[in-house]
């Protein structure tokens, strides 16, 4: 019995350190792009095997550019869309992640997740697609990293750069040139609301564009678009 308690023991320690020694790389990782655009996040990743597992040729449509250089115009509509308490909270919005629990109660599992701009940021980084209790903690976790380590704006300035638009298609300046054939600085605010509309299904609406769902959604969108607050 004490050697099987002494294995047990020897194992909880590993798995321990494990996690200790994963959750270091991820702060390093936040900490080097604070200064230094990421070259592929897993989300990307993940995407690109699935792109090649059809075309062992494909490649991913992605650009990265600063702050200055992506348009007010779709930093208000991602924020009245996605995220419209960002510069205030923490990384967490604690009436959304309820509303979100007791969607889920009701459903018998996971169908939302109340996610902030910074939750959904820990995830295309670091996580996959998955929905899980362990992969909810796990972006909790690497959430309060982000909002710790950088402070809004960057944390946007990844968001924007980094957020799928389309097959293959990855951040503001890849979805500009796709959809309008313009640069992110000069995205209209109908263009602007419009992809901010497609952002939570991005691969279903490029094969929908005459959506119903979509245009009400852009609409909708446009009219909050002045009272969102940018970092």
């Amino acid at each position: 019995m004490k050697r099987i308690a002494r294995i047990i023991g020897i194992v909880l320690g590993m798995a321990a350190l494990a996690v200790v020694a994963l959750h270091l790389y991820f702060g390093a990782m936040i900490y080097w792009w604070r200064d230094h655009p990421p070259q592929q996040t897993a989300f990307m990743a993940d995407r690109l095997r699935e792109l090649r597992a059809k075309n062992a040729n494909a490649e991913l449509r992605y650009q990265f550019v600063p702050y200055p250089r992506i348009a007010n115009s779709l930093k208000r509509a991602m924020i009245a869309a996605e995220d419209s308490k960002f510069v205030d909270h923490e990384g967490f919005d604690w009436d959304g992640i309820e509303l979100a629990l007791e969607k889920n109660q009701k459903r018998g599992r996971i169908v939302a997740g109340g996610s902030t701009i910074t939750q959904q940021l820990a995830k295309n980084l670091f996580l996959s697609g998955s929905r899980s209790w362990l992969r909810k903690g796990e972006e909790a976790v690497i959430t309060a990293m982000l909002e710790t380590i950088l402070d809004k704006r960057r944390i946007f300035e990844l968001y924007l750069n980094v957020i799928e638009w389309g097959t293959g298609v990855f951040g503001a300046e890849a979805a500009a040139q796709r959809y309008f054939g313009v640069t992110a600085a000069d995205l209209s605010a109908e263009q602007a609301a419009r992809l901010a509309a497609m952002a939570p299904s991005p691969r279903l609406f490029e094969r929908r564009p005459d959506s119903a769902y979509l245009s009400g959604r852009t609409s909708t969108i446009l009219a909050r678009m002045p009272a969102a607050a940018i970092p």
